[in-house]
């Protein structure tokens, strides 16, 4: 490839825009089945508490789980950047750092079970018949964490060399298996929250199966093993800086998780009707995120390419392409909220009042899209050229501002809060990206 100069006119592949984020939406699509379809089948059970207990114990992995995504998000950045500066091998070992970066995590959040299940779900507002129900949903799907990791790792790495189209099967496969065994499980079967549980288990593992036998799959399949296992690949001298480069991803991503957390642990104080209505909005929120988010994930890939190849034009010009294509996405899906919110989080409402309140907080779900879309795009821009402390300094104000806001405003200010936080995160990120850019490029 060559190298971008200021007397050429930097061109932007449209379709490799379209090629990564049209189908890294449609398996964030898939993605958010887990949530929406969990909330979906509680919701056939009719009881407020049961379905306040799956938006804790969601809330519980998202902090539990969702916080570890640096694994998938800082191996997808490097990746892409190894792809046009190093090749093929040195992306294999970045996967067998990630592999061997959430194996260590893993254990230790098995072994901190015992402590850990029950500090979340009391942080999380969980009482009475919700932490009861939550328990046991929580109980099973713990054991999904080792599953959970590797899958990071393997998918960060299937999107840093844009195999797109392979993560989207295997994410129907996965969103498909598990709502279907859940239906089977908890309804059929009667098994009630512990089969939602089960569901979320037996679905981790078989796409852990099946990433596996893709990676190793190809002709080239004996050495991809044998870089894995290279000594060189997985000495502590080589995943020092692995762990040195997405530090700053956890730590980011936790202060996010924990501000998320803070919907749950404020709705809870107000009632299981209040929460099960907040849990439905937010479900939708992560879905309306996860969508715009392939526009992040195409920013990860390109950007990530761009800067491996040193090509600031090249850099500059898809970060505008992709940011006003999730701009004119993020207004479909508001016209979408436009006309069908109400029905939409009726339709998901465990009883006449949780549809209520839902309802009188669904206008939020028109501004959200367009609150959040450029914080996404910037996510994967930061991601894709390795600006991690940056990413983290914009999350921590923003964070900061949030919970300023909630305190000034809670109870009417939840959503119109969440709505501040993720308008100024991108503000912050926008000021920094000028130095970012010129320090990054500078030789």
């Amino acid at each position: 490839m060559s190298h971008s100069s200021s007397t050429t006119l930097p061109s932007v592949d449209t379709r490799a825009i379209w090629a990564i984020a049209i189908p890294a939406m449609l398996t964030n699509v898939a993605t958010a089945l887990i949530g929406i379809g969990d909330m979906w089948i509680v919701g056939r059970l009719e009881d407020a508490a049961t379905q306040g207990a799956v938006d804790v114990g969601a809330r519980l992995f998202a902090v539990l789980f969702t916080v570890m995504s640096f694994l998938k998000t800082g191996t997808t950045g490097l990746v892409a950047q190894a792809g046009t500066r190093d090749g093929t091998t040195e992306q294999v070992r970045l996967l067998a750092r990630g592999l061997v970066i959430g194996t260590m995590i893993a254990a230790l959040l098995v072994l901190l079970k015992p402590l850990l299940m029950p500090l979340f779900l009391s942080a999380l507002g969980a009482q009475g018949d919700v932490l009861e129900a939550a328990s046991i949903y929580a109980g099973i799907r713990y054991w999904t964490a080792p599953g959970v990791m590797l899958n990071l790792a393997l998918i960060g790495f299937l999107v840093g060399r844009r195999q797109m189209t392979a993560v989207l099967i295997i994410e129907v496969i996965y969103n498909a298996l598990n709502v279907a065994l859940g239906l089977f499980l908890a309804l059929e079967l009667e098994w009630g929250i512990a089969g939602i549980g089960w569901s979320s288990f037996i679905a981790e593992y078989a796409k852990l199966a099946i990433l596996i036998a893709l990676v190793l799959y190809p002709s080239s399949g004996r050495r991809v093993i044998g870089i894995l296992f290279e000594k060189a690949t997985i000495s502590w001298s080589r995943l020092r800086p692995f762990l040195s480069t997405n530090r700053d991803l956890f730590l980011r991503t936790l202060v996010l998780t924990v501000a998320l957390a803070a919907i749950t642990r404020l709705s809870a104080e107000r009632g299981p009707e209040v929460l099960a209505a907040n849990g439905v909005i937010y479900q939708l929120f992560v879905f309306t995120a996860l969508l715009l988010d392939g526009f992040e994930n195409a920013a990860q890939v390109l950007n990530g390419e761009r800067k491996g190849d040193r090509d600031r034009a090249g850099f500059s010009a898809y970060t505008k392409a992709i940011l006003w294509r999730g701009v004119a996405a993020a207004a479909l899906l508001s016209f979408a909220f436009i006309l069908f919110a109400n029905p939409i989080v009726t339709s998901f409402a465990a009883t006449p009042e949780v549809a209520r309140i839902a309802q009188d907080q669904a206008m939020w779900l028109i501004v959200i899209p367009f609150a959040g879309v450029a914080s996404f795009v910037f996510d994967g821009v930061f991601v894709g050229a390795s600006w991690t402390r940056a990413m983290l300094l914009s999350m921590v104000g923003a964070s900061m501002l949030f919970a300023l806001s909630l305190w000034l405003t809670w109870p009417l200010g939840l959503w119109a809060s969440f709505v501040l936080f993720l308008a100024v995160r991108a503000g912050l990120q926008a000021a920094m990206m000028p130095s970012l850019i010129r320090r990054s490029f500078s030789n």
